[in-house]
């Protein structure tokens, strides 16, 4: 099978590598043609640390590379996703298989990224998203990973699990692409608030607590949205939660301990050196949760924070003192 995959970060030089080695014909995509030459001369990316790119790896940064390709991995920041879509139009063979495997939501239209994808290249070709708990770095080193793929076509559902699957890399299916999608985005938004925790100097106690209810209001949205329950206590919910809120390879988990040891956020951020995709998938939330009336209260205290300058230790009294009720929402109904 022929593959390109677009976006030479971490997780895409990942999936790369994990391709190749499933036999398949690989290009990695770089959207600069220093950076995709700095790659096929070092056989090294910087984020992730010791290891050695396979040869048999194919660099580029034109997206002709595509025209030939029976899969497109889609693996760029989630602001690019809409960009790079546009550009394929009209370079797609049909039938291609499109898989996104970036994670967030379009700041200004608050789309899920297959739907953007989808608007951009016309919805000619089947779309599918991969996701779940899945730090590149450990997916590079051949640890056993689990990863879900979605897409509401089963056969293009189970084509991607076969593209994937592996020794170290189990994937599962799903007809539930809006519950796999808002996990994957909306984890990252309690990822920054468990590391809010950590810089404060909380304790698990409340990183437990924290990432229990959010993981409710996270379901709640999605459900609203037309996802399904049970997929938010499954790998891209609840499993991605857990990775991305517990893990000091998690940048959004590490932008929070900043925030929350008193760094201004937009300095946090930057500091990174890399995207954050929590700090704008707050917004997005926000702008469901009251579009649909769906109540996201941690998600406010979160957007509050990173946008109005609100204080953590307010925010946390907030949370704590808000009005009395059941764990769950239908209990002696």
């Amino acid at each position: 099978m022929k593959v390109a995959v677009l976006g030479s970060g971490g997780w895409g030089t990942a999936l790369a590598m994990l391709l190749l080695g499933n036999g398949h014909q690989v290009k990695l995509w770089s959207h600069t043609g220093e950076e995709s030459k700095r790659l096929e001369l070092t056989r090294e990316n910087p984020l992730l640390p010791d290891i050695t790119l396979p040869s048999g790896l194919s660099y580029t940064c034109s997206l002709d590379c595509v025209t030939d390709c029976d899969v497109i991995v889609m693996a760029t920041p989630s602001f690019a996703v809409r960009r790079t879509a546009r550009d394929l139009k009209g370079l797609l063979k049909a039938g291609t298989v499109i898989v996104s495997v970036s994670k967030g939501i379009e700041k200004d239209t608050s789309l899920r990224l297959s739907q953007v994808i989808r608007e951009e290249t016309g919805g000619e070709y089947p779309v599918a998203v991969l996701s779940g708990p899945s730090h590149a770095e450990e997916v590079a080193r051949k640890m056993p990973t689990g990863c879900v793929s979605a897409c509401e076509d089963r056969a293009v559902a189970e084509f991607v699990q076969d593209l994937f699957l592996n020794e170290y890399f189990r994937v599962y299916t799903s007809p539930d692409t809006i519950g796999v999608e808002l996990g994957a985005a909306l984890k990252n938004v309690m990822a920054l608030c468990a590391g809010c925790c950590s810089g404060m100097g909380l304790g698990d106690n409340t990183k437990a607590m924290l990432m229990t209810r959010g993981l409710t209001e996270v379901a709640r949205l999605g459900v609203a949205l037309g996802g399904k329950r049970e997929t938010f206590a499954g790998l891209a919910g609840m499993g991605d939660l857990i990775v991305t809120c517990t893990s000091l390879n998690s940048r959004n988990n590490r932008a929070g301990i900043l925030i929350g040891g008193g760094m201004a956020p937009e300095e946090a951020v930057s500091k990174i050196g890399a995207v954050v995709e929590g700090y704008f998938a707050v917004d997005s939330a926000r702008t469901l949760a009251r579009r649909l009336g769906v109540e996201m209260p941690i998600t406010e205290a979160a957007y509050r924070v990173l946008y109005e300058g609100a204080g953590m230790a307010d925010m946390l009294k907030t949370l704590m003192l808000r009005e009395k009720r059941h764990e769950v929402e239908e209990s002696w109904m």
